[in-house]
């Protein structure tokens, strides 16, 4: 594989720096998330569907509890979305049950500090990614130094506009090792590894490479404008059209939040943008033809992600120094990337996103 160009964690920002500086995840409370799912669980199947609160735990840590209380191997215990170990997080899973039902009410009525079980329905499918709609946040930014005002600002500011939509620095494993790591996967050099391994690695690879097409774009202001031939994606949807020709109605629509221009997912080709907007992802992601080429080979099939992200139901208030900030994002929108556009992250628990 031919010599790339190093990992690189800075993130531009349309703001410019963060106005102020605060201590993030100080406790687990500090970083409250509830996770929003549709259907709704129907009362019937083999699946029993659980929605618990954990803390300071993350979400295999719990899946893998859960299996444990209910006498099953974890590979029957599914989930929709992964939560951070420091925070409160209430999210759903479902435990693969045909038949049990005699311990529907035991596992209902568990509750331990780590994980409490709230809420227990079957349903009559295992619960997917794509049951995912989005996660509403609770988080206090502690002792906002510099210029609190300024800060609660800057995230207004955000909040009406919405923020390029990178993945956060968490895709990437402790010092970035999971990209290292997925290098060593298209070289063949990894040896025997897990599937849930193998697809953290590819995710790491992807998920940097759509990061230097969207860092681009905010150098060069055109984040949230169109591109001729951009592949537009809807708002809270995956469905994409290409935008042969940027007029005035399209240039409304985005101004609106309707619709938004992606970025690439590299893999084998399903659909891609044409004219400027092709040209303008071949040049960035030429010094990395080798890794396109090598996820193509492990038969990765290509997607689309939105470069910018929405940010809903948002309101801050201030309170003896702190600010706490609430939200709601759609699914695969990093939390910790919208505040550390207004706000310079500190604390125990890295990584935190760098943004310049």
């Amino acid at each position: 594989m031919p010599e790339l160009p190093e990992f690189d964690p800075e993130l531009p920002s349309p703001w410019g720096p963060p106005p102020g500086r605060a201590d993030f995840k100080r406790r687990p409370e500090d970083f409250h998330v509830v996770e929003l799912i549709h259907p709704v669980p129907e009362d019937t199947g083999e699946h029993l569907w659980l929605r618990v609160r954990k803390r300071g735990i993350n979400t295999e840590q719990a899946a893998r509890r859960l299996a444990r209380l209910a006498g099953i191997p974890s590979r029957r215990v599914a989930h929709a979305g992964l939560k951070d170990r420091q925070a409160v997080a209430e999210q759903w899973f479902s435990l693969h049950l045909p038949g049990r039902f005699d311990r529907d009410a035991e596992l209902a009525r568990h509750a331990e500090p780590a994980l409490e079980v709230l809420e227990a329905r079957r349903h009559t499918r295992r619960l997917r990614p794509g049951a995912l709609r989005g996660n509403r946040f609770r988080i206090r930014l502690r002792e906002v130094r510099r210029d609190p005002q300024a800060v609660a600002e800057r995230l207004h500011r955000i909040a009406t506009q919405g923020f390029p939509n990178y993945f956060g620095p968490q895709r990437f494993g402790h010092e970035y090792r999971n990209w290292e790591d997925g290098l060593r996967l298209l070289r063949g050099e990894s040896g025997r590894i897990d599937r849930h391994r193998r697809g953290l690695l590819i995710s790491a690879l992807r998920s940097h490479l759509f990061n230097r097409v969207l860092a681009a774009r905010v150098r060069d202001g055109i984040w949230n404008r169109c591109l001729a031939g951009d592949l537009m994606q809807l708002d809270g949807r995956s469905a994409c059209f290409t935008a042969e020709v940027c007029d005035a109605t399209l240039e409304e629509r985005l101004a609106r939040g309707e619709i938004h221009p992606t970025g690439p997912l590299p893999g084998r080709l399903a659909r891609a943008p044409r004219g400027a907007a092709a040209q303008y992802e071949r040049e960035v992601l030429d010094p990395f033809a080798s890794v396109v080429e090598g996820l193509e080979r492990l038969g990765v099939e290509s997607g689309r992600r939105a470069l910018r992200a929405p940010v809903h139901e948002f309101s801050v208030g201030h309170e003896d120094g702190d600010l706490e900030v609430a939200f709601r994002l759609l699914p695969g929108s990093y939390a910790t990337v919208f505040l550390a556009m207004a706000v310079e992250l500190t604390g125990p628990v890295p990584p935190h996103p760098v943004l310049r």
